[in-house]
């Protein structure tokens, strides 16, 4: 009997979870310190992924965030969107708050994906959008453990929500998914890779995702670098926008 082809959604959450598969055993063979750990880590799923998606879909376009770009995807409707270890540092150092994204974007938007939490047993995916549950007694916003945005902090402090420091933007996504916060908010720059895949994933769950003057979000371009991000419930998007505002202005 011949068995049924993936969908797009179907094949995104395989090879997400698939990669994690194999970033656990790179983990915990213990034989790699921390970066050569997370080198090996990129290094090893990233082949798995870029290898099954040109299997599996050979006409469309590929960026992942390990690989050398080329123009060749810019002609293509369809491009995956790829980052096989979302938060590297975190990986490297047996954190859990690092992921697996993989996207596909047709005509510069995430119409697909799945967001893998190897380290949690995870995988969320657009095909499979669950309810998010009710919102925090008091907001609770997530920033860079590492180097959090001063515009995000200022925000914070306007609306007065609690900041939750974590590693990667997939965990941060998700963790606004799974309702541990209510806010995302980054301003520091980061690539397509970075968030095509928690987009995708957090638009299926019925978030808001935007740039953070509230304009889309648009893939597949030729320069990959997106300066900022916001994924937060609906309900807070005009406070979030009202504070971004009043923020700039001071600065102004």
């Amino acid at each position: 009997m011949t068995q049924a082809p993936l969908s797009d959604a179907e094949l995104a959450a395989r090879l997400a979870a698939s990669a994690g598969e194999i970033l656990l055993a790179v983990l915990r063979s213990g034989l790699l310190p921390g970066k050569a750990l997370g080198k090996a880590g990129d290094e090893t799923a990233n082949q798995f992924l870029m290898s099954a998606l040109r299997e599996q879909r050979p006409e469309d376009g590929l960026l992942s965030e390990e690989s050398k770009d080329t123009p060749e995807r810019l002609s293509k409707s369809r491009v995956w969107i790829i980052d096989p270890v979302d938060g590297t540092r975190e990986y490297g150092e047996g954190r859990t708050d690092w992921a697996v994204h993989v996207a596909l974007t047709i005509d510069g938007v995430p119409v697909a994906g799945a967001v893998a939490l190897p380290a949690l047993g995870l995988v969320l995916r657009t095909d499979q959008p669950g309810v998010i549950p009710p919102p925090n007694h008091r907001l609770k916003m997530l920033v860079s453990r590492t180097r959090p945005a001063a515009e995000a902090l200022t925000v914070a402090e306007a609306i007065g929500a609690e900041l939750l420091p974590m590693g990667s933007a997939g965990a941060k996504a998700m963790a606004v998914v799974r309702g541990e916060a209510d806010i995302y908010l980054h301003t520091g720059g980061q690539y397509e890779w970075d968030s095509a895949a928690p987009v995708a994933v957090a638009r299926a769950h019925g978030l808001h995702c935007s740039r953070i003057d509230g304009s889309p979000l648009i893939y597949n371009q030729r320069d990959t670098y997106m300066p900022d991000l916001l994924i937060c419930r609906p309900e807070h998007v005009a406070q979030v926008m009202e504070a971004l505002a009043a923020a700039k202005a001071g600065l102004g």
